[in-house]
């Protein structure tokens, strides 16, 4: 049983300017002592997002013009470092559903997909373009279209982005979730045990 494709993501977008934004900054490791992965969305960026005193610094997140947005948008080389899966985890409860970059760290992709949360590169320009677009228009829509690898805005704004057609696939089509995929082929996989001599 495929889950839910997703074909498409839209929303309000907010850019997060630098490159190398490792998966420490986007949740530090003292928040991961979770039995599950509830709650972590408020941790999210936490370590930018206040001081050592707990106020807050003029992160874009903290920004209230971009209180609502679920389209991050990215430099170079997101989500490096750990592979802790809790960092597209705590992207996912926030409130993200798609993120704009122009490279991305490996395993942060795949954890990403694994989410349904497509994950989608663009060029230096192209990134530029939308962050001025999204500045001047915190309410502008921010579309990312997995099917056709199109990112376009609600103001004409329209480009081409790439991601490995292997997580492409996989959302279109729903089969996102590996631990679905198992289950799917839960008779398959009881058939291939009886096969093999060391089970």
């Amino acid at each position: 049983m495929a889950l839910e494709p997703v074909l498409s993501v839209s929303g309000t977008g907010v850019f997060i300017p630098g490159a190398d934004i490792d998966t420490d900054r986007i949740i530090p490791a003292r928040f991961m002592k979770c039995v599950t992965f509830d709650g972590l969305g408020e941790f999210a960026f936490y370590d930018v997002r206040f001081d050592e005193h707990g106020n807050k610094t003029n992160h874009p997140l903290n920004d209230p013009r971009f209180a609502k947005a679920s389209i991050l948008v990215a430099g170079e080389n997101f989500g490096c470092g750990s592979s802790r899966e809790h960092a597209p985890q705590s992207l996912r409860k926030y409130g993200f559903n798609g993120v704009i970059a122009e490279s991305f760290a490996e395993i942060f992709y795949g954890n990403s997909t694994t989410l349904a949360m497509p994950c989608v590169m663009a060029s230096a320009a192209d990134i530029k373009a939308l962050a001025a677009a999204i500045e001047a228009d915190p309410n502008l829509i921010v579309k990312i279209d997995v099917d056709a690898l199109r990112v376009s805005t609600s103001t004409g704004l329209d480009f081409a982005v790439k991601m490995p057609e292997s997580a492409r696939e996989a959302l279109v089509t729903g089969r996102w979730d590996p631990i679905q995929e198992l289950l799917d082929n839960e008779s398959e996989i009881e058939k291939k045990a009886v096969e093999l001599h060391y089970v």
